[in-house]
Order: C-alpha cells, then structure tokens, then sequence
C-alpha cells in the first residue's frame, strides 16, 4: 500500500510538493512501516502521544468559557489540520505532510494560551517559546523521554510555523497560514459569543472582501490562496487579501486578545509563578520524567518543561494543592 501511495504522489503531487519518499529521514534510523509513508505514521504518533490529548484543556483564546462551543487549543489544532489540508489538495502539496505538522504545531503551549507562555517565557532564565517547545516535545520529552522520533520535515514545520518562521517546504509555509486563518477566524466567532464584540464592532473592509460568516471567510482565503499559488513555486495570499488579514489580525490583537489576556493575567502569573518557584526550589518532586532532563539540561529547563505539560485545570489543582488551605487543616 505504500508504494501505492509513492506512485500516487510521484504522478499527481505538484514539481514543487514534498514526496513521502524523498523525506530527509529521522533522527534515529529505525524500521520503516509496511503500509505507512514517514509522513503518516508521523501523523498517528501525534495523534497518540499524551502532549496531543491534553490539548483539549488548554486555553485558545477564553479562559474558562460559560458555555460548550468555545475553542479549545485541541480544536483549534484539528481547525488548522483542516484548513491545511484543503490548501494541500487543491495546490496538489503533500496532504498527508500537511496534517502532521498541523497536529504537532501547538504541542508545546502552556497552560492558559499565550499568557502563561509570556509568563514562562520572563521568570525563566532559558526562555520560552511555545514554537521551540513544540519541537522539544515531539524531540525530547513524549514517550517518557524518547521523543516522538518524528521526519526531518515535520519536526521544520512546526518549529517554524510562526510569524517568524521561515518554513523549508509549501507545506510548512500551508500550516503556517492555515493558522493565521483559523485562529482569526474563530476567534472571532468566539469573541462575539463571549460578548466582547458584536458583528458590527468588526473592520468593515476586511469584512466585506472576507464575508460576513465564518465559513464564508475561511472560504475566500482559501480560494484567493489557491487562485494566486497554484502552479507556482510558493503559497500566499494576494496583496489585497494579505492587507484584509492583517487588518482584522491587529483589530483582534487590540480588542480581544489584550482584553481577554488582562482577565487571566494576574491569575495566571500568580500560578504559573508559585509553581515555577516551588519546584526551581524543591526540584526532587518533579515526576520521574523531569529528574532526567534536569540533570541534563538543568532545573529550569525541566521546570519550564514540567509546567508548560500542564492543562489548565490541572495547573489550577496542583496550585490548590500546594498552596490553598484544605478545609479542616490544622
């Protein structure tokens, strides 16, 4: 079945598309599957690995939300793999590629989005991005410390899937928009939901080239990506669409993102800060994991590794059971 699907891309895959075949390999060599390319077996590690199931605690945007349909990192991860692919298939890019940096790119999030990121990222001497932890995740730390072992392509992308990235394939450079895309998009929905915003509060230019609903500008991105990429040695959008997207990105940057940050802000800094001191200080209680990264890239590497695992509910437990009064406690 494999070489079935080498023949498929070495016929159908755009000149300028990665083939599963042609991948530049792992970090460890190790048997190759029967049935599966490198790209999809990536895929189903991820699928599986703990750091990809605990991302449907993790915060996206609203901390807690009073209601069932807001997103979470999880969905926000599957709503990437989704835009991503629909990109893929129709510039003929390697699909499966595609999905398996989408699923891995936000592995390395923290607790309560990107405020516990900013929070890890100023009390820790070594820094903290989630982009670089992603990769660590999937490199180092999963499968009680041997690592995912991931291709070489996968483990660029999501290393590179930020503003600042310069990915290496059109693959990469596809998730990197698919998230653009998803997060503004749905973040919207989302901030209108929470009662943040109402449809009216939103730029009208951006909106009008986008469309009104969700979907309807998922679509037109799409489209307009396609319309510019197909056949071409690169993936973007136009001018005019790239405009719009920036437009609504910083709109969303100033009334949503630092007003919904505000409201976790202090919590969040408070936590994450009493339980980055509590294990700098006593780092004999991390879990068994984390005695060996400690040893071999130091006390706050492991912290910062430990505490960036976390959901955000069980950040808040480990807080309430290090440092909030039980009941009846003497």
């Amino acid at each position: 079945m494999k070489e079935k699907t080498f023949e498929k891309e070495a016929a159908f895959l755009s000149p300028y598309a990665v083939q599963s075949k042609d991948t530049r390999g792992r970090l460890r060599q190790e048997e190759p599957c029967a049935m599966r390319t490198d790209f999809q077996r990536d895929r189903d590690r991820i699928i599986y690995s703990k750091a990809f199931l605990r991302l449907k605690n993790k915060t996206q945007v609203f901390f807690a939300p009073d209601g069932d349909h807001y997103m979470s990192r999880l969905t926000h991860t599957l709503d990437v793999s989704q835009i991503a692919r629909s990109v893929a298939r129709c510039l003929s890019l390697n699909e499966d590629l595609c999905e398996a940096i989408a699923l891995g790119h936000d592995l390395g999030h923290t607790p309560f989005g990107h405020v516990g990121e900013r929070v890890l990222d100023r009390i820790s001497p070594c820094g903290f991005h989630h982009h670089e932890q992603s990769l660590r995740v999937v490199d180092r730390l999963e499968k009680d410390g041997r690592g995912l072992n991931l291709t070489y392509e996968v483990r660029s992308g999501i290393l590179n899937h930020t503003p600042a990235g310069h990915p290496e394939t059109l693959e990469a450079e596809t998730v990197r928009l698919a998230d653009l895309i998803a997060y503004i998009n749905h973040d919207i929905e989302d901030a209108i939901r929470a009662g943040y915003l109402s449809f009216e509060d939103l730029p009208k230019g951006p909106i009008a080239l986008l469309g009104n609903r969700t979907s309807e500008r998922i679509d037109s991105v799409i489209s307009d990506i396609c319309r510019v990429s197909e056949g071409k040695p690169f993936v973007k959008t136009s001018e005019e669409m790239g405009a719009a997207l920036k437009e609504l990105r910083d709109f969303m940057f100033v009334h949503v993102y630092e007003e919904a940050n505000k409201l976790i802000q202090e919590s969040a800094e408070r936590m994450l800060g009493a339980l980055y001191t509590y294990f700098a200080g006593k780092p004999e209680e991390l879990p068994p994991l984390y005695h060996a990264v400690a040893e071999e890239d130091g006390v706050p590497r492991a912290v910062c590794d430990y505490i960036s695992s976390m959901s955000d509910r069980y950040a808040i437990g480990l807080f309430k059971t290090l440092f909030v009064p039980r009941e009846g406690a003497v």
